[in-house]
């Protein structure tokens, strides 16, 4: 049963289902489950900084179950999307109503396709890898597949990487900087890899560009099967998606840094280069991505092995805490400067 666990993930689409069938103050029904109903359970529930053993951890690697729960988020957040996009395309909707539309969707999908399509994004099979990418679309933020595989798991927590928060910036300075030098990275990786596998700019081989087709296709099949309307809504809820992505960034790596050493290359990525939190709840709900310490540290691991370790720098809080805490910069810094480790506040990032 305790394999299982993971079935609580769904809840976040279960509030967003509440959110789209009910509309009027219920439209902000995953806003409120996320943000206060989440926090609220990791309290009560507390930390567990447990591992598995070595037989379980054995036991759990080969389980289908724990990869069955992430691919059925496939059905679930399409489904999802082509209900709230016939509600706004058939229903006249206050102001008030659509915001909170809009943001009950761009957590769905912040949560259930970018959350999800980062754990498949690494894996091998080319299944899983085409999975990640579906689930990356209407989030629009195909790019961050390349970037976040070739660049983020290279370049973390030095100056090249545009995922990694400087000690002391916001997280709205954040947005910005990070969004910009991501998609910048991405078509930087994709060029370069064009130029060693001797292929021109227009090739089957150009993933990214290949990415805003394939966006822009979706944007287009929206306003075919629904109007322009809901075509403005899907492109809001994509922004609204990776900005909470780019929120969970910059909880996780801010104002960490790595050092170069005497060759000149900075140092291994270790457990110490991203911020950890093992809130139950939270760590449920997002597929154990609160544990990223070890996902930076071996990135191919699958979610329900993932490790915590003492070494790594720890949250106060869980994740929807702690991107709550963000959005109000002088008690993040108040809360999180003083657990900055103090070497990695000298010649700051």
């Amino acid at each position: 049963m305790k394999d299982l666990k993971y079935l609580f993930a769904y809840t976040v689409p279960i509030s967003a289902y509440i959110s789209f069938e009910f509309g009027g103050v219920l439209s902000y029904t995953a806003v409120f489950y996320a943000f206060v109903v989440l926090p609220f359970l990791d309290i009560i529930t507390g930390q567990n900084k447990g591992n598995l053993s070595n037989e379980e951890l054995m036991s759990k690697k080969k389980k289908w179950v724990f990869d069955a729960m992430l691919y059925l988020n496939i059905p679930l957040v399409f489904g999802l999307l082509l209900m709230v996009f016939t509600k706004i395309q058939t229903e006249v909707l206050a102001t008030y109503e659509l915001i909170g539309l809009s943001l009950s969707a761009g957590i769905l999908l912040a949560t259930n396709a970018i959350n999800v399509a980062h754990e498949l994004g690494h894996r091998g099979p080319y299944i899983e890898r085409f999975m990640s990418k579906c689930l990356y679309m209407p989030c629009l933020y195909m790019h961050f597949y390349i970037e976040h595989n070739f660049g983020h798991h290279l370049n973390v927590a030095t100056p090249e990487d545009g995922a990694t928060a400087r000690y002391n910036q916001t997280v709205y300075s954040f947005w910005w900087t990070s969004v910009s030098k991501q998609y910048l990275s991405a078509w930087k990786l994709q060029l370069e890899l064009l130029k060693r596998q001797n292929t021109g700019f227009f090739s089957l081989k150009n993933d990214v560009f290949w990415y805003h087709l394939i966006q822009a296709a979706y944007l287009m099949g929206v306003f075919s099967f629904f109007g322009v309307q809901v075509m403005l809504f899907a492109v809001v809820i994509g922004v609204i998606s990776f900005l909470f992505l780019e929120s969970i960034n910059y909880i996780e790596h801010y104002g960490l840094k790595r050092f170069k050493t005497p060759s000149g290359r900075y140092e291994r990525v270790r457990p110490q280069h991203s911020w950890n939190s093992n809130f139950n709840i939270g760590r449920i709900v997002l597929y154990e991505l609160t544990r990223h310490s070890d996902h930076h540290y071996k990135s191919s691991k699958k979610y329900q092995l993932l490790n915590s370790y003492e070494e790594s720098p720890t949250l106060p809080l869980g994740y929807p805490a702690s991107i709550l805490l963000s959005y109000i910069p002088f008690l993040w810094f108040k809360v999180m400067n003083p657990l900055v480790p103090k070497q990695m506040k000298t010649n700051l990032l």
